[in-house]
């Protein structure tokens, strides 16, 4: 008696309610993640994740009706059936939307596939006449063609929606899921006519790992958003050094712990001549050049940051890397590299200065550099 209590509960309807409730559990806290970022984000994306998150509650809550009532109607049917594909679409179109500007073009193809779902659902009520038989074999196949219109689905997805997001590794897992899910489903009901319980529990339990990764693909892209505006804060937007503020704040942290640090000050040479003659965005095209190259050769060393204009400059934290040694690998660079070349002075930190006084002194350095012939290195 125990076991079959057991039986019941797990491939049971009690189990299937069961099931279908903690997808909703799910499905909600995604949904308010979602909502959170809407109200905060303001992009579309989000409101049509909203969207198909809703669509898929009121499937999955339609699932539990399903599950208590003793008979299913046709229409009752059909629109489990619509909404199940309806949720997929407006799912992808949201992840689409969450790593891409929606273009009016994109507007043409959402609605494509939204009027392209709504004519194949016709097939549900409007069987070919070769297709039709007995009253069991019609209404085994009157969804079919929705359920084969899924598979096409999916395989436009990873088509059309894969290699235009992020978190590519997660979005193919879900697909695959959805896939399985799908496969076992038609598996049960067109080779098993439903009776199979094995397969049944597995098209019940394996969406879990769907919605699971779902969420973490919400959860991962506010981590995306948040690193982003960091980023954005202690980032110059051009040359993707770090900026003035962030730069003057690791110079104090080290200066204050007394780390054996230098400070590299760089100014390229006649940088208003050629913004005059070849334009500014010429000069944007070296700035960038030369940032390259101040980042290639500070990796491992130290870290570099554009201090305004076409200043940048390098706090070395490395105790082992001399200074001027650096600095005139940077310069020979540049002057080899780049149609431009640079002045570039050095200082290293002595007792009793500060954060403020180590660079000034740096920029004295690279002053005196710029004013004695440019192209050249001096040391403070």
């Amino acid at each position: 008696m125990n076991n079959q209590t057991i039986w019941d509960l797990i491939f049971g309807p009690t189990g299937s309610i069961f099931t279908h409730s903690m997808l909703i559990v799910i499905i909600v806290m995604t949904f308010l993640v979602s909502f959170r970022l809407l109200l905060s984000r303001r992009k579309i994306g989000y409101f049509s994740m909203i969207i198909a998150l809703f669509i898929l509650f009121v499937e999955h809550a339609q699932l539990i009706e399903k599950t208590l009532a003793h008979d299913v109607t046709p229409l009752q049917e059909f629109i489990a059936l619509l909404i199940k594909v309806l949720a997929f679409v407006m799912l992808n179109i949201g992840i689409y939307q969450l790593y891409n500007p929606t273009r009016k073009r994109d507007f043409f193809v959402f609605a494509f596939f939204i009027l392209l779902t709504a004519a194949v659902s016709v097939s549900y009520w409007f069987a070919p006449v070769w297709l039709q038989g007995s009253e069991d074999q019609s209404k085994l196949l009157r969804p079919l063609g929705m359920e084969l219109y899924l598979f096409l689905l999916l395989f436009m997805s990873f088509l059309l929606v894969n290699s235009r997001i992020g978190q590519n590794g997660k979005y193919q897992l879900m697909l695959t899921v959805y896939f399985t899910t799908h496969t076992i489903h038609m598996a049960n009901v067109y080779l098993f006519d439903s009776k199979q319980i094995v397969l049944k529990f597995l098209e019940q339990t394996i969406p879990f790992v769907f919605y699971i990764v779902l969420f973490l693909f919400i959860f991962e892209r506010v981590i995306e958003i948040m690193q982003a505006i960091y980023n954005s804060s202690i980032t110059d937007g051009l040359t993707k050094l770090y900026n003035r503020k962030y730069f003057y704040n690791r110079v104090t942290q080290y200066v204050q712990q007394r780390a054996p640090v230098s400070v590299i000050f760089s100014d390229i040479d006649n940088f208003k001549k050629l913004n005059d003659t070849k334009g500014h965005h010429m000069g944007d095209q070296v700035l960038k050049q030369v940032a390259q190259i101040v980042k290639e050769e500070t990796e491992d060393s130290g870290i570099c940051g554009r201090y305004g204009g076409e200043e940048m400059v390098v706090l070395v934290t490395d105790p082992e890397v001399d200074a001027a040694g650096l600095s005139e690998r940077i310069r020979g660079r540049v002057e080899t590299e780049t149609i431009v070349t640079v002045s570039m002075g050095y200082s290293m930190l002595k007792k009793g200065v500060n954060a403020e006084e180590l660079i000034k002194q740096a920029d004295e350095a690279m002053y005196k550099a710029k004013t004695t012939g440019k192209n050249k290195v001096v040391g403070f």
